[in-house]
């Protein structure tokens, strides 16, 4: 799948437009804690370091402009930019808001789908929402004064999966407190290169480190799931939504009021049980932490969920969107809300987002499961942050990654395609071997390449090499191929060490067959290669699209 940006597109935008809400401000001071501002207009970042934040199409028919209306505002709905309106007017002029950037900014190329028995392949898309606060309809909001005018952060990511058969659809939210490691980008703006972190960053950062294609590249480098396209957004969307369909219905098991002593809080004040929410009131509940659950931006993810799911409903629905005004409103503010990959194969156009409706409006909302990333709580100076869970973490990523639905219902998935029939014997197939055993915590496992080497041999494979120039950590063990012809051959190496074929792949980053032992065979022996658990692990806190009974819990201390 090429991935290649279009030549002339210019360079990474500056979001800067009147309407534009941060996602982490709102009507009061809720941006980073206290411990984390240096009380001198600098903001503290987790690792400790102070700083200021960086940062023609075809024309359809009146049939075709209605059901881009419903099903438009359906899909990007959930994606939280509200664009029902897409479509309907003036499309040279909608074309022209969108804003686009690289969709990768990291050296690690992403390798291809791996298609099923019928020929079909997954859809994955990146969600970035920013907190900026570059306008100054956003800062007569509020929020963290001493960043007025910064670049924004990553505050709020979500990968959203599209399975291959279209049957079903899972989101992965990251709590913005998360900490890894992130990998080298390339501002292509500014060519400026950001070396790889050797500490851990907070995922917010990615976005300061050259823009969303640094975020994507994280997110590859942590999950090994291939991200087709990604969008950046803001709020400007979401009021207008909210509006435009007559209010989202959300539900809280007590009166809350997100405010304290010292400032903090969205300002969002609810009675107990079900209210339909507009405006600048759903801006506060998509901000809400304090008042929710326990204080924390794992709460407000949650929260999230509740509202993105409750929208989607009433956006199927289709009772609200009738007024061509409130339509050519909702669209501008769509898209003067969004960045989207560009290149032959980005979202750069309205007809791109159009097609992806399509798609993604063949789910049912019954078979959409919103989940949060596992996480743990640190420790010591990380016991305010979260890492990724082991075990239960990379056991989602490896489901989305084998296209295994979230929600436990039985997969309308087609057979895995049969391997393909090798062209040449394995004494006349070369194979290149690399070390990616390295940890986080441990060196790489000596000897490995040259052990996998001698199995290799054992097997008939007698032309394998060693490349110790490329030593990248990888947590799992896979085969790329760079050309279809080579694809029966890296199949039979495979084949003939116990490997899956779903970790066969295709790829323009190798120019043979090179197979990469990873962290998860650092011992001798044969590879046992770990197989996805049909079970979405309960701390992902599953919530499912046509769930009307979920209600948030209230914070102690935040009633009224």
């Amino acid at each position: 799948m090429a991935r290649s940006s279009t030549p002339g597109e210019g360079t990474r935008p500056r979001v800067r437009h009147a309407g534009q809400l941060g996602w982490d401000d709102g009507l009061y001071e809720e941006g980073p804690e206290k411990s984390e501002d240096s009380g001198t207009g600098e903001r503290r970042t987790a690792s400790g370091e102070s700083g200021h934040r960086r940062g023609g199409p075809k024309r359809r028919g009146k049939t075709g402009k209605r059901r881009v209306l419903r099903w438009g505002a359906s899909v990007l709905a959930l994606l939280i930019i509200g664009g029902a309106g897409a479509g309907y007017l003036y499309y040279e002029h909608l074309n022209s808001n969108l804003k686009k950037a690289d969709l990768t900014l990291g050296d690690r190329k992403m390798a291809d789908h791996k298609a099923n028995a019928a020929g079909q392949t997954p859809m994955n898309i990146l969600l970035i929402g920013s907190d900026a606060r570059d306008s100054k309809e956003n800062q007569k909001l509020g929020g963290a004064k001493n960043t007025f005018g910064a670049p924004p952060l990553a505050d709020v990511q979500m990968l959203l999966h599209l399975s291959a058969d279209r049957s079903n659809m899972s989101v992965i939210s990251m709590p913005r407190d998360t900490m890894l490691k992130i990998p080298k980008c390339t501002d292509p703006e500014t060519k400026k290169v950001y070396p790889a972190t050797t500490g851990l960053k907070m995922t917010n950062e990615t976005l300061d480190r050259g823009g969303p294609g640094c975020t994507v590249a994280t997110w590859y480098e942590l999950t090994g799931i291939t991200i087709d396209h990604f969008m950046m957004i803001d709020f400007s969307g979401v009021i207008s939504m909210a509006d435009a369909i007559g209010g989202v219905p959300v539900c809280v098991k007590g009166n809350v009021y997100s405010h304290t002593s010292a400032g903090k809080g969205s300002g969002l004040k609810l009675e107990k049980g079900t209210t339909k929410i507009k405006g600048k009131q759903a801006l506060q509940w998509l901000r809400t932490r304090y008042g929710f659950e326990d204080g924390t931006d794992l709460g407000r993810t949650h929260a999230q969920h509740m509202y993105m799911n409750s929208m989607v409903r009433e956006l199927r629905k289709g009772t609200k969107l009738t007024d061509p005004g409130k339509l050519m409103a909702l669209a501008e503010a769509a898209t003067d809300a969004l960045t989207v990959d560009k290149g032959d194969n980005g979202l750069g156009s309205i007809d791109r987002l159009y097609d992806l409706a399509e798609e993604l409006k063949k789910v049912p909302t019954k078979r959409i499961t919103m989940t949060t990333m596992p996480n743990v709580y640190g420790t010591g100076a990380l016991k305010e942050r979260v890492l990724p869970k082991p075990g239960e973490a990379d056991q989602l990523f490896q489901m989305v990654r084998d296209d295994i639905p979230l929600d436990g219902k039985a997969s309308k998935r087609k057979a895995p395609a049969a391997a393909k029939k090798p062209t040449a014997s394995p004494a006349e197939i070369p194979v290149t071997v690399r070390n990616g055993t390295r940890t986080d915590t441990e060196y790489p496992a000596k000897g490995r390449a040259s052990a996998v080497k001698e199995l290799l041999a054992g097997k008939g494979f007698t032309q394998t090499a060693i490349d110790a120039q490329n030593t990248g950590a990888a947590k799992r063990t896979g085969i790329l191929f760079p050309t279809v012809d080579m694809e029966g051959n890296a199949q039979a190496v495979a084949k003939a060490l116990g490997i899956p074929l779903s970790a066969v792949k295709k790829s323009t980053d190798v120019s043979g067959i090179t197979l990469t032992v990873g962290a998860d065979w650092r011992e001798d022996g044969d590879y046992h290669a770990p197989s996805a658990k049909e079970k979405t692990p309960e701390s992902a806190r599953a919530l499912n699209g046509d769930d009307k009974t979920a209600c948030m819990d209230i914070q102690p201390g935040f009633g009224w």
